[in-house]
């Protein structure tokens, strides 16, 4: 079994980190685990720090990290990734609703068959409003992504490392990790997983995120689907605008001409609102495409630095020089040379 690190965001959470832990630990040596935990204080203000300093202190499982203030579960879950060096991450929510005796069931599945196991929170113990806003939330992610989880918003995940290589965390992006890691061609699995209810403190999600929640929705579907061709969504609108708009404007011309040569009747153009509407549409279609244009000049820079594919697997495994990379000198002969330029 490899190593797993458990990453924990921790804010205003001071009741409930003991008892957490010892579950955790209490699991890991009934199973024979190698585990670190670590806890990443977000800017918490109820004393959770000294909870988590002291964990750090007297148990050799336990690092702590504090945030300088609020930086969000995202941040934070990526601090404790770039600070952890297990070989399997683990996610869970620092509330004891996470139950840690799933984490074999969760291990057990992920095995050879998936990168990536999603919990699935089947019995809920939220009040009703926030189970039908998470279902709602669940079926539209499912719906714009193709990846179909029953509860995306879980906190509880499991994940292999090299996952986190390619998807970089940041704004609200944590709920997604599956989708994108889907993107990337990872295998994404989920397991049903005891879900308790709440003991201590109160809920941090509430209507207001929902919004939030949709707009990053958007920015992951878009991504997604179109982050190594924005032209092609960009463009396409783009090109629909811009057509529709000029056959508008063709058609009013010829209605003009007709008017003018049978009726004799001079036409105010300028009055009617399809030339309104179709200079609009013209105006929109061209700023579209200017944006894929540049869309796509960002992302051409971009990959100098990101690779446009994933490799699950290399035969043989060693490191190979790559195509214009230097090759390391041998110092014997690197010496032989020096002489001869000597000579």
């Amino acid at each position: 079994m490899p190593k797993l690190s458990i990453i924990i965001p921790v804010f205003n959470e001071a009741d409930s980190l003991d008892a957490l832990f010892g579950e955790i630990k209490s699991v890991a040596q009934t199973n024979n685990y190698d585990f670190e935990v670590v806890f990443v204080d977000d800017g918490s203000s109820d004393g959770s720090w000294d909870v988590i300093s002291r964990l750090a202190k007297h148990e050799k499982h336990v690092r702590a990290l504090k945030f300088r203030k609020n930086f969000g579960k995202a941040a934070a879950l990526r601090a404790g990734i770039d600070q952890s060096v297990g070989e399997v991450i683990v996610t869970m929510d620092a509330d004891l609703q996470d139950d840690p005796h799933e984490l074999p069931k969760l291990i057990d599945r992920l095995g050879n068959e998936f990168d990536c196991v999603s919990g699935w929170k089947k019995v809920r113990r939220d009040p009703i409003g926030k189970r039908l806003t998470s279902r709602l939330f669940n079926w539209l992610v499912g719906w714009l992504t193709g990846v179909r989880l029953h509860d995306h918003n879980c906190g509880f995940k499991i994940y292999r490392r090299e996952i986190f290589d390619e998807v970089k965390l940041y704004g609200e992006m944590h709920r997604f990790i599956p989708v994108l890691a889907a993107a990337r061609g990872y295998r994404v699995g989920e397991v049903i997983v005891h879900h308790r209810a709440r003991k201590h403190g109160k809920s941090k999600y509430g209507l207001s995120r929902l919004p939030k929640g949709f707009l990053d929705l958007l920015t992951v579907s878009f991504l997604t689907g179109y982050h190594q061709r924005p032209q092609h969504l960009l463009g396409s609108v783009g090109l629909v605008a811009f057509g529709l708009g000029s056959m508008g404007m063709v058609w009013m011309a010829i209605y003009w001409v007709l008017r003018m040569t049978i009726f004799g009747d001079w036409a105010p153009l300028h009055q009617r609102p399809i030339v309104l509407y179709s200079v609009a549409a013209m105006l929109l279609g061209a700023q579209l495409l200017c944006m894929g244009f540049l869309a796509e000049l960002i992302i051409a820079r971009g990959q100098e630095r990101e690779r446009p594919y994933s490799i699950r697997d290399q035969i043989p495994s060693e490191d190979r020089p790559v195509a214009g990379s230097v090759l390391p000198v041998d110092d014997e002969s690197d010496e032989e040379n020096n002489q001869i330029k000597a000579v």
